[in-house]
């Protein structure tokens, strides 16, 4: 409950400041493998994200998810779009919120997608280049993340955001996600501001 504190008013303070997309991380693909009882908790908590999700559109904060949804509870699929449907207009910051969400899983997906396409003669797949492949990702149409912050002392991207992340800012921390606040937030940006971002030329 903590950790969904710290994601709503990070997500406010975000927008406050300018920032133009943002991307959570509220559950993972792997997710599940943990104990029912953890799973049962941590659903009962989205379903409190989602209900708070309205008011971000008070806020002119466009609110998207992004996963495969499909396996969600019913009621939760339907807080989903309505939450969408309430922001959809809005043109603050573009919110992210990765729900059964695996970069892995969302490769296959794309790669499934094209090669449907293909298959049935829409596609030559000789002209598949990295913006066709990026346009089935769940983040269509959204920029590269500039910048992943990753606490709870983790080195690791854990299957999040894998082919668009290539060219990611990266900024580490031993604070747990609970205890981040608006200070950290800076002090990652600061230290994004300080850094030479070449994309592998000179």
């Amino acid at each position: 409950r903590a950790g969904a504190k710290t994601f709503q008013d990070i997500a406010r303070y975000a927008n406050q400041i300018g920032v133009g997309y943002m991307t959570v991380y509220a559950f993972s693909t792997e997710n599940w493998k943990r104990p029912k009882e953890e799973i049962d908790n941590l659903m009962n908590l989205m379903r409190d994200y989602l209900k708070d999700a309205k008011n971000f559109k008070e806020e002119n904060i466009q609110v998207q998810f992004i996963g495969d949804l499909s396996v969600l509870p019913q009621d939760m699929q339907e807080l989903i779009r309505e939450d969408e449907e309430l922001s959809a207009d809005a043109t603050g910051m573009h919110l992210n919120i990765a729900v059964n969400y695996g970069g892995r899983d969302e490769i296959l997906r794309a790669v499934g997608q094209l090669a449907a396409e293909a298959k049935a003669g829409e596609l030559d797949p000789a002209t598949i280049d990295e913006a066709l492949f990026s346009a089935r990702l769940y983040t269509a149409g959204q920029p590269d993340p500039d910048l992943i912050i990753r606490p709870s002392g983790e080195f690791r991207l854990s299957n999040y955001l894998i082919w668009q992340s290539a060219y990611a800012e990266f900024w580490f921390s031993d604070i747990l996600w609970p205890d981040f606040n608006r200070k950290h937030l800076m002090q990652a940006i600061e230290a994004y501001n300080s850094r030479s971002r070449r994309f592998g030329g000179v």
